[in-house]
């Protein structure tokens, strides 16, 4: 197996020289975010057309969202492709959402992902051709591990038993805002600034949010929280 290229950047530009071969080359890729905002990466195995292993592409993407990490392996997948001149590209995804709304079954509502889906449009629109579909995760097994070894790395967990497992790596939480409208009357989620100690909200119902890690909650923004206070750990 050749070894792993690095990570394209999300938003760099394509090369203008003449593409090198016409085959179609396939991509299978995968993006997750442990807590949804948590600490997010993306993976992918792309292919050529006799199913030879071109390169495996696997980053860790800071505290993001999962729909996040998606588009971040399609963008990942299609950097490749325009950067390696492979002008005919298959994506295989077990993001339905993201799936439908490149094919124009789904709009994209969310703020957070548009700016994605256009850049995903425009490399897409520099390619000769390009297909996506979708396929079940457990048919998508290659691309799933590659996204959980980037979220592992973020989170510098270690891999031989008996370490002792250091703290994530610090990232500014994404997004600021909730993808989902909150409901009339619905607490409202509280992200605070990474790197900046906080003192307890002053409301009793305020949400915060945190993700586990070794059976510990760990609190996004380094919010601390009194001695002697009972918290409802509700998840999602």
């Amino acid at each position: 197996m050749p070894p792993r290229p690095a990570a394209p950047s999300l938003f760099s530009e394509a090369p203008t020289s003449k593409p090198a071969t016409s085959d179609w080359i396939d991509a299978h890729c995968d993006g997750g975010a442990r807590g949804n905002p948590g600490p997010a990466g993306y993976g992918a195995l792309i292919q050529d057309h006799q199913g030879m292993v071109l390169a495996e592409l696997s980053e860790f993407l800071g505290m993001r969202t999962n729909n996040y990490a998606e588009y971040s392996g399609l963008l990942g997948c299609l950097q490749y492709a325009l950067d390696h001149h492979h002008p005919r590209l298959r994506v295989v995804s077990d993001s339905e959402l993201m799936v439908k709304q490149i094919q124009g079954k789904y709009q994209v509502k969310s703020p957070d992902l548009k700016p994605l889906y256009e850049e995903a449009k425009r490399r897409i629109a520099k390619l000769e051709a390009f297909e996506i579909s979708h396929a079940l995760r457990h048919k998508n097994k290659d691309a799933d591990r590659l996204a959980n070894e980037a979220m592992d790395r973020g989170m510098k967990r270690p891999h031989a038993p008996g370490q002792p497992a250091p703290p994530p790596l610090k990232a500014t939480p994404y997004p600021t805002k909730s993808e989902t409208p909150p409901q009339p009357g619905a607490p409202q989620p509280a992200f605070a600034d990474v790197g900046r100690t906080t003192t307890a909200p002053s409301k009793a119902d305020t949400m915060l949010r945190g993700f586990t890690k070794d059976g510990v909650v760990h609190i996004l923004g380094n919010t601390i929280l009194p001695d002697g206070i009972f918290v409802k750990i509700i998840r999602e």
